[in-house]
């Protein structure tokens, strides 16, 4: 299978003290039955709900344009589908989510300069939360910081706390234009590589991809490897040519764009569980009346609920597919040289915030 690029608009954080929250690597709950993400998607309530029931346009319907820059085979592609399904139905089709899948309209970096540049071209995307640090999400970036959520009902805890809500609109607060919506994950975040990888001491010497994002950079380096900059729209090639050994991304991500074909090896040290948002301008925000304003708000309750009950089933399956194709998946045992080797990351990117950090620690 090569690379695939889906264009098809479908209904689709005093306790610092050099170390993370966690004390172990998550551990993930025995697989179910091994099932391919593509049938999983097409089998949810989301895509079969927005499929079998779509809601005419109103003739006066507002339409939101939403940029995803991965596949409606991933968790976050069925969260976006949903969220979707439940705006159209509840507004009765006045409200339409022109969603965008499979990157057609950029990164997450340009889909946020361009919701940012007041152009309108893009009213809404669903993005990871640690990308909104350059765009007034300061508060944000705690969430990225590696080994800060031992489980998922640790991060749960947070996403469906007051606290999160304060995450979700300090960029809107410091008038930047763009306000979160509601979270959601996409499961824990594995380093993958073309060559094969036995532990931390493989890294050394690497050229591994990562975003413009100072925690996953400062991970990298402490890793022993070097953090390298790409596109994630070029990072099948870069991976292929051997611009880059490695990257990491959630495993349903890695999986549905096919990264197994020129990067097979997988190690699970779940440096972080992928949050996520889903972020609107505060442009589109305001052209909407109070009740449309409440109906994207339930939507996104909804939407993120789907989420919690989605993702940890559908990242299992997709392990199990990956050993079953092959694909060289190793375990770590012993999470701690992982963790010494961020505490220069997690003292660095929360200087100032050391309190608000703590109490996110503390929702374990």
């Amino acid at each position: 299978m090569k690379k695939k690029i889906i264009a098809t608009i479908l209904a689709a954080a005093t306790v610092l003290s050099m170390t993370a929250c966690g004390v172990s690597a998550p551990e993930a709950p025995a697989a179910p039955a091994a099932t391919d993400a593509t049938e999983a998607a097409a089998e949810t309530p989301a895509a079969d709900a927005t499929a079998a029931e779509a809601v005419t346009p109103a003739a006066d319907a507002i339409t939101l344009v939403m940029a995803e820059v991965n596949n409606l085979d991933t968790i976050v592609g069925m969260t976006d589908a949903k969220f979707k399904e439940e705006v159209e139905k509840r507004s009765n089709g006045s409200i339409i989510i022109d969603l965008q899948p499979g990157g057609v309209l950029g990164d997450e970096a340009a889909v946020l300069d361009s919701m940012l540049g007041g152009g309108g071209t893009i009213d809404m995307s669903r993005i990871s939360a640690f990308a909104l640090t350059p765009y007034g999400g300061e508060k944000s970036m705690l969430l990225s910081l590696p080994y800060t959520f031992v489980n998922r009902e640790h991060f749960w805890n947070f996403a469906n706390s007051d606290l999160a809500q304060e995450f979700l609109l300090e960029p809107s607060e410091k008038g930047r234009g763009i306000r979160g919506l509601f979270y959601g994950e996409e499961g824990f975040r594995h380093f993958f590589t073309r060559d094969a990888i036995t532990g931390i001491e493989s890294f050394k010497g690497m050229k591994l991809r990562v975003s413009t994002d100072p925690v996953m950079t400062g991970l990298v380096e402490g890793l022993g490897a070097s953090a390298t900059p790409i596109d994630f729209n070029e990072l099948y090639q870069s991976l292929q040519t051997g611009v880059v050994d490695g990257a990491e991304q959630p495993i349903a991500n890695y999986k549905s764009k096919a990264f197994p074909e020129v990067a097979p090896n997988m190690i699970l040290d779940g440096h972080t569980l992928g949050a996520i948002q889903v972020v609107i301008t505060d442009d589109a925000w305001n052209k909407l009346t109070p009740e449309q304003q409440e109906i994207i708000t339930e939507a996104g309750k909804a939407a993120s609920e789907y989420n919690r009950s989605i993702s940890e089933e559908k990242e299992n399956e997709v392990l199990e597919q990956l050993k079953a194709d092959g694909v060289n998946i190793v375990e770590v045992e012993d999470i701690t040289p992982w963790q010494e080797a961020v505490k220069p990351v997690i003292e660095e990117n929360t200087k100032g915030q050391e309190d608000l950090y703590k109490k996110i620690c503390d929702m374990k």
